[in-house]
């Protein structure tokens, strides 16, 4: 698959070959002097990942694309810096820990743990501008642009929040090799994950079950064969988040010499949203050059011609592993539009890993102007996932999904049946609505059963 446009051709590319490219969804910073400045001194900064953890990251991607492994993609739908806390930290990697056990336990494979952290900073907008009382100031990119607050301060773009979002993303994911390499995600002690509040939630009592047969088969196993279970007392985890802001991007884009190759080492898996995902734009010019996997979101607008293309410019070679298209529909549309993105590719839909997203093509806003997302048409649309791949002879290899370990009130229904009247009793997320740990555990049960089910 070669593309016929020289301009892809990875002979000119550069980690700033980006910057001749039309560019959305960047800042506009008052001062380029200033932003040059911080970009230099991110570049001499050490990088957040190696290469090794990228390359083994995309040995364990070959294999979900062929239903060997399957992947929990999950997180915050935008991070704060003001919330790199350990409390946090350890609760997102708990609950991550805990729907990676039931998936592990119902699917019966291997599970790729990618967490939406160290680096979730910016957020795309649908307008350059926010108004409010006649007031217009810059709408909030997230924390490593500007501050959340409606104050012009606030609002501008401020390139040394670059640099605080590196340390973040540092601090975070050192963090959470810390916690791993110290035994915290020891399949033998998984009540360790249990979060404080979880003892209240109606489906404890089943995840329960789930921890005791796990805990049982491997005590079994190590009693009989005098041995340890391979992998049961480390497991890996992988950092992601929106490859949005280009110039962070570049800054920690490295040559690596053993490889030969480009790698961007702010993070494991790069991706890219649907708003920047144009074939001729500065994003697809950036992510084609690195040698990192990397995943699109593509939903009802993504026509098959542009499917095409996409696959021939981000992975010309078709390397397992590398390219991985995240489908963001809606309950209502993925009937609809699934298979004609299956169909898009042809007998090539089998080179690439997909992935469902059933969060984003199912927000809505309430009366009160609350962003939502019902948990019902969460459920539909994953079940229905499974069911259109199968049926066409596809494989999905796994799940996207906003969610936060705190006890939040973001998205309705669930277990305890959250209603509209409920969200303003824990409702924290400034940009996008997240399942709560409960709503998230509730998914990966639901995933689970799924694979028990005879095929329809």
């Amino acid at each position: 698959m070669k593309t016929q446009d020289k301009n892809h051709t990875l002979g000119a590319w550069t980690p700033e070959s980006w910057q001749q490219k039309q560019t959305l969804q960047q800042p506009a910073y008052r001062h380029p002097a200033a932003l040059n400045s911080a970009v230099a001194e991110l570049a001499r900064l050490p990088p957040i990942v190696v290469s090794y953890e990228v390359d083994e990251l995309q040995r364990q991607l070959a294999l979900a694309q062929i239903g060997e492994a399957f992947v929990l993609h999950g997180g915050n739908c935008a991070e704060s810096l003001d919330e790199c806390t350990s409390d946090r930290v350890v609760e997102q990697l708990k609950i991550l820990l805990q729907m990676s056990l039931v998936l592990m336990h119902g699917l019966k494979k291997p599970i790729i743990r990618i967490g939406r952290m160290a680096g979730q900073y910016a957020k795309p907008r649908s307008a350059d501008l926010e108004t409010r009382d006649g007031v217009s100031l810059p709408s909030y990119r997230g924390d490593i642009v500007n501050r959340a607050p409606f104050d012009a301060v606030s609002r501008e773009p401020d390139p040394q929040l670059l640099l605080r979002g590196y340390e973040r993303a540092a601090l975070t994911l050192n963090f959470v090799r810390a916690l791993i390499d110290g035994g915290f995600a020891d399949l033998h002690n998984p009540s360790a994950w249990d979060l404080d509040f979880m003892r209240h939630s109606p489906k404890y009592e089943e995840y329960k079950r789930i921890v005791d047969s796990i805990s049982d088969s491997l005590s079994f196993f190590e009693a009989v064969s005098g041995r340890a279970v391979a992998d049961s007392q480390r497991v890996e985890f992988y950092a992601s988040h929106e490859g949005l802001h280009l110039h962070y991007e570049q800054a920690q884009t490295r040559f690596i010499p053993r490889r030969k190759r480009w790698y961007n080492l702010s993070t494991h898996l790069p991706w890219i949203g649907v708003r920047t995902a144009a074939l001729t734009d500065g994003h697809i010019e950036y992510f084609r050059g690195i040698a990192n996997p990397i995943a699109v979101k593509v939903g009802p607008t993504s026509d098959p011609h542009y499917l095409r293309d996409l696959v021939a410019t981000l992975n010309p070679d078709g390397v397992p592993g590398r390219l991985t298209l995240i489908h963001r529909l809606g309950a209502a549309k993925i009937d609809a539009g699934l298979p004609k993105l299956i169909d898009a590719l042809g007998p090539l839909k089998g080179s690439v890993v997909w992935v469902c997203d059933p969060m984003h093509g199912n927000t809505e806003s309430t009366e009160s102007g609350l962003k939502t997302r019902r948990f019902d048409n969460i459920l539909s649309e994953l079940e229905d996932a499974f069911r259109i791949h199968a049926q066409m002879g596809s494989i999905l290899g796994g799940v996207h999904l906003e969610l936060t370990g705190d006890n939040v009130t973001e998205c309705t229904g669930g277990a305890r049946g959250l209603t509209d009247d409920d969200l303003a009793q824990a409702y924290r997320s400034t940009v996008d609505p997240r399942l709560n740990y409960e709503q998230a555990l509730e998914v990966a049960m639901r995933i689970a059963r799924h694979a028990r089910l005879p095929a329809s």
